[in-house]
């Protein structure tokens, strides 16, 4: 009986842990052809109210920026750099230089050339997000986007 309420009080103290881990980004993802061998790859962020997550091309020396990163295959080829709106700039004491960032929500564009017409894009992105008190460790997220 005892063994059975230690092991009730431990499962449900790491359920009360895992409630509270902080997800402040969800990522989506989509992929729109633009011809018979081309496509746009849409990787979008949205970020919780208070929350921001730094540009691709942040510079080195501060907060770890946002990186997007594809699997290669021979199904298709990357055409050009990753496609990124224009980020807001601030300078940030805690850091000590400026940081360029999104709050709310971006879409980051990646355009390829496809070598097969129906196959699944893989690819991993890793990001830091802060708030105005803290930041939350980098995190990866892997997707797959469908290329029909």
């Amino acid at each position: 009986m005892k063994t059975t309420l230690i092991i009730t009080s431990f499962v449900f103290f790491v359920q009360s842990i895992f409630g509270q881990i902080l997800t402040p980004v969800k990522w989506s993802y989509a992929a729109k052809k633009t011809g018979k061998n081309t496509a746009v790859i849409f990787i979008k962020a949205t970020i919780d109210k208070g929350w921001h997550i730094y540009s691709t091309r942040q510079e080195d020396g501060g907060p770890l920026k946002t990186t997007i990163s594809f699997t290669q295959t021979p199904n298709y080829c990357i055409i050009g750099d990753l496609i990124e709106p224009k980020p807001l700039k601030k300078y940030e004491k805690s850091f000590e230089i400026n940081v360029i960032f999104f709050e709310k929500s971006v879409i980051f564009q990646q355009k390829i050339k496809i070598f097969k017409q129906r196959f699944i894009l893989k690819g991993k992105s890793n990001f830091m997000v802060c708030n105005d008190e803290k930041c939350l460790p980098p995190n990866d997220v892997e997707f797959s986007i469908p290329i029909k």
